[in-house]
């Protein structure tokens, strides 16, 4: 059983550091700033035996230099020419053992970026998934294109609903805004909304969230709704005819919600 540890970082990262119970090796999961690893670790009491990257922007590889000078550990992330620090090269289906106990399967999900890979435990149910899919939402393109995406999304979707997705930005607020504007009948949506807008007025994060609730709450999920389709079609009309279209639409509506 593995234990996830929130490192908040900037004004909206999440850094997950995690280890197994039983064990003080632990693995930080995009680490775009290194001092706030550094004081969990001394924190928790725990050593630092290993990197896991999602994609190469800087929020999510600046601390990397800082946390490898002095160790000797292994940096996993993308076949990314990009992120030049990286140890182990991961393609789709590789697999990362930790301390034999959790393995990770890589999935590649370009899109935001080309680069982009998620990593997921069946055995945990845990999902780290970078800025591909958010708690309600779904990363910008910055890279990719609608279609890529689409199916980048659809694959995270097809995950077991019980999977816990590990997102690396407290976006929720702001992605269930939209999403109300799309699905303004949504009964579950509402009333994540609701809980959303509690646990942020007490401090505390909305993330993970699960891939059972993203597929009754999350648009960019839902672009086989008729809900969603009919949305999309009042918004950009004759548009609407494949899911990925769907998708381009929300996407840019999104971006200049």
């Amino acid at each position: 059983m593995l234990k996830i540890i929130t490192v908040p970082a900037f004004t909206d990262n999440y850094l997950w550091l995690f280890h197994p119970e039983n064990s003080n090796q632990a693995y930080v999961v995009d680490p775009g700033d290194a001092a706030p690893i550094e004081d969990a670790l001394t924190q928790y009491g725990l050593t630092l035996a290993g990197i896991l990257v999602t994609h190469h922007h800087g929020d999510h590889t600046g601390g990397i230099a800082a946390l490898t000078k002095g160790r000797s550990i292994p940096v996993f992330g993308p076949k990314s020419q990009n992120i030049p620090s990286i140890t182990h090269p991961l393609s789709e289906g590789d697999e990362v053992t930790i301390e034999g106990q959790a393995a990770f399967k890589v999935i590649e999900v370009p899109g935001h970026t080309l680069d982009h890979i998620a990593y997921y435990s069946a055995s945990e149910a845990v999902l780290f998934c970078g800025d591909t899919l958010f708690a309600g939402g779904c990363g910008r393109m910055f890279e990719g294109e609608p279609q890529q995406m689409q199916s980048s999304l659809a694959k995270l979707g097809s995950l077991p609903s019980e999977t816990r997705v590990y997102c690396a930005h407290e976006y929720t607020l702001a992605n269930l805004k939209f999403a109300q504007a799309v699905e303004p009948d949504n009964k579950h949506l509402q009333a994540r909304n609701e809980q959303a807008e509690k646990a942020r007025a007490q401090g505390q994060s909305t993330v993970p969230s699960t891939i059972g609730l993203e597929l009754e709450t999350n648009p960019f999920l839902r672009v086989n709704e008729t809900s969603v389709i009919n949305a999309a079609n009042k918004q950009e009309p004759g548009n609407t005819n494949e899911p990925w279209q769907v998708f381009a639409v929300l996407r840019s509506w999104k971006d200049n919600f």
